[in-house]
């Protein structure tokens, strides 16, 4: 259901709503047909067990009543038969109401099995120190990872991003850009090689003061139900209007939140329908903006603006880059040709390494990707 709502654009789009309701059809008869099913064997269950009860103090009592006229039992000894009998049926009663709670109990059981059974997060090392007085320095020594055993995705990655340098990564989908960016922030450990932050192992390190000293801008927004305010001081406690102003202002977007009736009290809704998703990006930009990180990481910040919009993020982002020590991961080349070392990737390897006229001159994988854009 929530697929099919969400998605009612993309529906009509294709005109599709014939199928999608034959579909919807066909899985909602499915379900009822479930759920009769099972409403009816659990309402069996207790009247059949009353039945089976009832029945037996029957019998008791008629085959009582004729051994008591034969003479061969006391009203005293059926008495007791059917005090017995009644004794017996409540533990009846009890298990059969158990066994339907069971069967309800291990089909939930089993998804929270499911979920107990995935692996934690590492913790921290005994004597992970606090990354202070960061510089920006980040060193990535021969670096192989993958997110399952049986396929590898990067492949012994060297990699030196001097601090205030803009680094770009770039390739084709899938060549494990966004890999380098999880194995940064560690939100996956290493197979082989090491990462380096100002010289110390990032394993050697909390985590939460390493993802504190980055400010990123991830390829998927995410806003949460608030103000717009709220939205873009979350991550740095205290933040005052002014600052959120001025984040806003380099980020293109406070012009835009000053027509609002609310301004910067406009209530974002839970799925953040009621605003673009270019304006949802400026947002995030405007979020990374105000954290004073001393790294910066950009997972194609700019991929749902418009070309003017773009040209202003890429000014306001010059501005916010200076003394931090940058990654920008973008298919669109137009977005990092002033980058001080581009690291192309493909498959898994760093193809090419250089800066864009560098690149450009080798006339290699690099000057192939850009040119399928811009011939």
């Amino acid at each position: 259901v929530e697929e099919m709502v969400s998605g009612q654009m993309t529906i009509k789009a294709y005109a599709a709503e014939n199928a999608v309701m034959e579909r919807f059809d066909s899985i909602n008869t499915d379900t009822a047909e479930a759920y009769y099913k099972a409403e009816y064997y659990g309402s069996m269950t207790g009247p059949t067990v009353n039945f089976i009860n009832n029945l037996s103090l029957s019998l008791i009592t008629v085959f009582g009543a004729v051994l008591y006229l034969s003479g061969n039992m006391s009203l005293g000894n059926i008495s007791s038969f059917i005090q017995y009998s009644r004794k017996f049926s409540g533990p009846i009663n009890e298990m059969a109401n158990i066994i339907s709670e069971l069967q309800s109990a291990m089909a939930a059981a089993e998804r929270v099995f499911k979920l107990m059974d995935e692996e934690p997060e590492p913790a921290d090392r005994e004597n992970a120190k606090e990354l202070n007085d960061i510089k920006g320095d980040v060193n990535v020594e021969g670096v192989s990872f993958g997110y399952l055993q049986d396929r590898i995705i990067l492949k012994k990655l060297f990699l030196h991003a001097a601090p205030g340098s803009l680094t770009a990564i770039v390739g084709p989908t899938g060549a494990g850009k966004t890999t380098i960016i999880n194995l940064l922030m560690r939100f996956y450990d290493v197979w082989d090689g090491s990462i380096y932050v100002d010289g110390s192992e990032i394993r050697d390190v909390t985590r939460r003061s390493l993802r504190k000293a980055y400010a990123m801008v991830l390829q998927d927004t995410w806003l949460f139900s608030g103000t717009i305010f709220d939205n873009i001081a979350y991550g740095k406690e205290n933040a005052t209007m002014e600052e959120v102003v001025e984040a806003a202002k380099m980020a293109g977007i406070h012009s835009y939140i000053r027509r609002l009736p609310d301004g910067y009290n406009t209530v974002i809704n839970e799925d953040g329908m009621n605003i673009s998703k270019g304006q949802k990006q400026l947002l995030t930009i405007a979020r990374a903006m105000l954290l004073d990180a001393k790294m910066l990481i950009l997972d194609e910040a700019t991929s749902n603006v418009d070309t003017r919009t773009e040209i202003k993020i890429q000014k306001a982002m010059r501005r916010l880059m200076e003394q931090k020590t940058c990654f920008v991961i973008a298919h669109r080349l137009s977005t990092i040709q002033g980058a001080d070392n581009i690291l192309v990737i493909d498959q898994g390897d760093v193809v090419e390494q250089g800066t864009h006229q560098e690149l450009m001159n080798k006339k290699g994988f690099y000057y192939k990707l850009y040119h399928s854009q811009f011939d």
